[in-house]
């Protein structure tokens, strides 16, 4: 069932919730952070079912931090009928807030979440987490070049200060710090199909996982069913210039995904194939 779980700093973000989330977490010894926001792409079953069961598992352990949850319209009517119907009174209060469309749904904690419309027959959203922009690169030989010696006098450039040097000079951080650097991107689709909009939100990402549903002889069957064949992801992802593709939400028919790699890599070399309890460290 979809899950994927970002840590970033003190903050657990989770995109969907499908069964068993709760689980998975506890053997992956993921952990709850002190912020928790959990971002839904629609609200088909196998991408929401797991909150009852983290939700729970949360109180259990006492937490008294706000847990957030975004989605779209009927995520509120969702979590309001599904809390009182298991009886379960939660230690920490629920925030839900509803979205459609695109644009930016939160900033903090230096990234912030941007959203847009997925091709699903449910109302559904695709998410961004977009890393703020990282300081450039120092120049060092530029600094040594200007007397500016290892130590305090970098520090004060780095921090973004004018620096004045001993022969009356003043030196200024964009003389020795280079343009802003973008910082990571990932991009998560939930369920859809190829579609213009996910390539412009998926431009220069770092990591892009795509629905995969089927492999390129069921096309029919994607567009009838509003999901993505391999071909439809890697396309999207060479369009879009990212870095790296997972092939994610595979049918159960695939036992094998060799052939969905395969597939997929005939128009994007970078592909893996999601694999469940699977993590990498971002850099």
């Amino acid at each position: 069932m979809p899950s994927i779980a970002l840590r970033w700093g003190r903050d657990l973000l989770l995109f969907d919730c499908g069964e068993g989330t709760q689980r998975q977490m506890v053997i992956a010894g993921i952990g709850f952070g002190r912020t928790v926001r959990i971002f839904v792409t629609h609200m088909h079953g196998d991408h929401v079912l797991g909150l009852p069961g983290l939700l729970m598992t949360m109180s259990l352990m006492n937490r008294k931090e706000k847990v957030e949850l975004f989605g779209p319209p009927g995520l509120d009517r969702f979590v309001k009928s599904m809390l009182p119907s298991v009886r379960l009174g939660l230690t920490f209060d629920v925030i839900v807030t509803e979205i459609e469309g695109e644009g930016r749904v939160l900033g903090g904690s230096g990234y912030s979440i941007f959203s847009e419309r997925a091709d699903h027959h449910a109302n559904s959203q695709a998410y961004a987490f977009v890393e703020d922009p990282r300081r450039g690169k120092f120049d060092a030989e530029k600094a040594k070049s200007l007397g500016i010696g290892e130590g305090p006098s970098r520090s004060v450039l780095i921090k973004g200060l004018d620096l004045k040097l001993p022969n009356g000079r003043v030196v200024k951080p964009s003389d020795v710090i280079g343009p802003p650097r973008q910082g990571f991107k990932m991009v998560y689709t939930g369920d859809t199909r190829y579609c213009e909009r996910i390539v412009k939100l998926s431009q220069g990402a770092d990591m892009l996982i795509h629905d995969s549903t089927f492999d390129e002889s069921r096309s029919d069957e994607a567009e009838k069913t509003y999901h993505s064949t391999c071909v439809d992801a890697a396309k999207t992802a060479y369009e879009a210039k990212v870095k790296r593709l997972f092939l994610f939400h595979i049918s159960a028919r695939y036992r094998d995904p060799t052939l969905l790699r395969m597939q997929a890599k005939k128009h994007f070399p970078n592909v893996e194939v999601a694999v469940d309890l699977a993590s990498f460290e971002i850099r």
